[in-house]
């Protein structure tokens, strides 16, 4: 087959792993398209929590005599370990391909450029490396996540048009269009990280509330250093339903006590400068397979992780309105911040109604 051909049928299986980019945590997300005389003959994206591999649902469309001499084309490298699953490379293999062309490496250290030696020791041929510059937009997150042992991180904040991120008479700043946009994007990462100060002042529900969305609400991690958060918080009364993590490091077994009969996982956590450790924070969420955090705080917090350039992507919400007297907590330099720390002041802005969504990466 031609390079322009095989070209055409990676670019539609990173178009399936870009579609689901951020529903397949902690796995990435993996596109395959099948192709037999040119023909596309089944597809397949991760499942859901990363289970079934896009491979293997595509392969399972097929019978043996179509899958035999086909041409198997995948968004990343297949895998090569066991782990919950059998190694893809092995199911690859037992359905006797012609060839398997794939865009790029996987950064894992069990599978990195294991299953291109596995395949052509089976007789396999095997291309790679192809529209590789886009995958690696796709797969940026992941291989950092990988990289580093910790989450990608996502700041996430609303001001008004005067730069107030509180309106003292409305709970919300931006309008409706913005707010189901966060829901969205809460849907896309396996965890929400706020502070007890946050909890507190605005009891928020941190999940996601739009139809057909609601069982993708992430995991959520709360900043406690001295084990503040009040009891009949909605994330507390919660946390049985929704996995709830809190790093403090004040020693209180009465709140301990009580915070555990509610299914929180308290994780106690050093200081560092006297605050919590928060590498000690990102490598323990880790080990729970946590890759992406949205932060979701107030002015302290957002500040804080941004000055100490913890924070890969940013989210804007600029509302139309002007609070004047009615504002507090007032964020005037966080555009110049933002514009600052992001390299080549690199952002999209979109519009949602009148309100204004500034992303920065």
């Amino acid at each position: 087959m031609s390079i322009k051909k095989d070209k055409y049928f990676i670019g539609l299986a990173n178009t399936l792993a870009r579609n689901s980019l951020g529903y397949t945590g902690p796995n990435p997300s993996v596109g395959t398209v099948i192709v037999k005389n040119d023909n596309v003959i089944s597809f397949g994206i991760t499942g859901r929590s990363g289970r079934p591999h896009s491979e293997v649902i595509a392969l399972n469309k097929l019978s043996n005599k179509n899958k035999k001499n086909s041409t198997i084309y995948i968004s990343l490298e297949p895998c090569a370990h066991y782990g919950k699953t059998p190694p893809c490379v092995n199911e690859i293999i037992s359905s006797k391909p012609k060839r398997v062309v794939y865009s790029i490496n996987d950064p894992d250290l069990r599978t990195s450029g294991k299953s291109f030696k596995i395949l052509k020791s089976k007789k396999v041929k095997v291309t790679k490396n192809l529209l590789k510059n886009s995958s690696k937009l796709i797969y940026k997150n992941y291989f950092y996540s990988k990289k580093n042992n910790k989450p990608y991180i996502y700041g996430k904040l609303a001001i008004s048009k005067d730069f107030y991120s509180k309106d003292k008479k409305n709970f919300y700043i931006t309008n409706n269009h913005s707010l189901m946009t966060t829901h969205i994007l809460r849907s896309k990462v396996n965890c929400i990280l706020t502070s007890s100060k946050t909890i507190n002042e605005d009891n928020p529900k941190l999940n996601c509330r739009i139809e057909g969305l609601s069982d993708s609400s992430p995991k959520v991690a709360i900043l406690d250093k001295n084990l503040k958060i009040k009891r009949n918080s909605f994330i507390v009364k919660n946390a049985k339903n929704n996995k709830t993590f809190l790093f403090y490091n004040k020693i209180d077994h009465k709140k301990v006590k009580f915070l555990k009969s509610k299914k929180v996982i308290l994780i106690h956590t050093p200081l560092y400068y006297n605050n919590l450790d928060f590498e000690f924070l990102l490598k323990r969420l880790s080990i729970y397979e946590i890759s992406s955090i949205l932060v979701e705080a107030g002015k302290t917090l957002i500040t804080s992780l941004l000055s100490k350039n913890l924070i890969n992507e940013f989210y804007l919400f600029v509302s139309d309105k002007k609070l004047k007297n009615r504002g507090s907590s007032q964020l005037k330099h966080i555009k110049i911040s933002l514009s600052k720390k992001f390299k080549n002041n690199n952002f999209n802005e979109t519009f949602l109604d009148k309100d204004n969504l500034i992303h920065y990466y």
